[in-house]
């Protein structure tokens, strides 16, 4: 191939990578964006994480504790 051939393909390629990357992201964004809305999870806390990052600090969520049954161990 001469060269030519080659920056003509890597233009493309640069292209669709940054497509999909661009189509990732806001896709991204728009389930955070719903699930915000929906209520399901509330990314405002989160931002508490930045101020009051401390030992002391507690957690933001409740963990359910499983036995070894439900995980599949005997």
């Amino acid at each position: 191939m001469d060269y030519d051939t080659l920056v003509e393909i890597q233009g493309y390629v640069k292209f669709f990578l940054i497509l999909t990357v661009f189509i990732i992201f806001y896709s991204y964004a728009y389930s955070i964006y719903k699930r915000d809305k929906k209520g399901e999870r509330d990314f405002e806390k989160y931002s508490k994480i930045v101020l009051d990052d401390s030992v002391e600090a507690q957690p933001l969520e409740k963990r359910e504790n499983k036995t070894n049954n439900e995980k599949g161990e005997k």
